[in-house]
């Protein structure tokens, strides 16, 4: 009798695999933990509409801005963990437990990382009428002047602020931190004068260097981009050894199924591939992702490692 049910159960548990709905058989939120119209949103929102052409199912994004992605980050950490909410987010992940002293999520546990999106090198900018040309005047100023340089950044602890503290060890200088309440706000602070330099990735320079308002000096990357074909890189400017290359990528609750996983992941790998997505990126300057997911997961616990010496040195008071 205890075979029987024991065979009587196995074979109930596999009459409901099969008939139960493939993922997804509803609509999936995919939160953005910062406001509409930002590099992490647009490219996001740009795989969400392949994803949804791909599996038949809205991938609905929804913006849940606040406390340098913090906000967004809790609630989808916080969800049910059957692969309907995702919460897309880049770089600036890495960096939390360097910029807050307790998060209300478990940083390393709470969301599983499903795959990349895509890359996004970082870059150096000046507005268009400086007087530095090149990222060796720049330099070769800061040098002359520790301090008097100043440089924007959407404010403590961001990422453009950890950016250019990683570039000022490098490159020997020291520039003076002015920060703003947002991204926004530090590029019309570079636009209209208010700061030297800016450092943000690549897309969010795109807009404002097409239209002549800013100049890219360099660019990190082992190679030009398309999109920006007379720009050099770090190595080519003269900077070698240092690059920064942002990542924008999907994370899932932690205890979503596996399988479940997987299928994302090898969905956005299938959508980054597609002619159409491709070129988009390009255009904007980044590269396509879809990274597996332990690949993922690899890379963004060796770069919140490798931020925590920027971190100290420049000083950065947790929150």
């Amino acid at each position: 009798m205890k075979r029987i049910a024991l065979a009587f159960a196995f074979m109930l548990a596999v009459c409901a695999q099969a008939f139960a709905d493939p993922y997804p058989s509803k609509p999936v939120k995919v939160i953005v933990p910062y406001p509409p119209g930002g590099a992490v949103d647009v490219a996001t929102r740009m795989v969400a509409q392949k994803l949804s052409e791909q599996l038949g199912q809205p991938f609905v994004v929804e913006n849940k801005p606040g406390a340098s992605s913090v906000i967004g980050s809790q609630l989808a950490a916080k969800a049910a963990p059957d692969g309907y909410t995702l919460v897309a987010n880049d770089m600036t992940y890495s960096l939390l437990p360097h910029v807050f002293r307790t998060l209300p999520f478990d940083h390393e546990k709470d969301l599983v990382p499903v795959s990349t999106t895509m890359f996004a090198p970082y870059a150096i900018a000046v507005k268009a009428d400086s007087p530095y040309k090149t990222l060796q005047d720049l330099i070769k100023a800061a040098k002359a002047s520790p301090g008097k340089l100043t440089f924007g950044s959407g404010g403590p602890g961001s990422a453009p602020h950890f950016a250019t503290e990683s570039l000022s060890m490098a490159a020997n200088i020291e520039l003076t931190h002015i920060p703003y309440k947002g991204a926004g706000e530090a590029m019309t602070g570079l636009i209209g004068g208010q700061v030297d330099v800016l450092m943000a990735s690549v897309p969010s320079l795109m807009a404002q260097a097409k239209g002549g308002r800013a100049r890219i000096l360099a660019v990190s990357g082992d190679k030009r981009l398309p999109a920006l074909p007379d720009v050099p890189t770090f190595a080519e400017a003269g900077l070698k050894d240092w690059g920064i290359l942002n990542f924008n990528g999907l994370w899932a609750p932690k205890g979503t199924p596996p399988d479940v996983i997987a299928k994302l992941q090898a969905e956005i790998a299938k959508a980054d591939a597609t002619p159409e997505v491709r070129k988009f990126f390009e255009s904007q300057g980044g590269l396509p992702g879809g990274t597996k997911s332990d690949e993922f997961g690899k890379l963004v616990q060796s770069t919140t490692k490798a931020w925590g010496p920027v971190a100290a040195k420049a000083k950065i008071e947790k929150q």
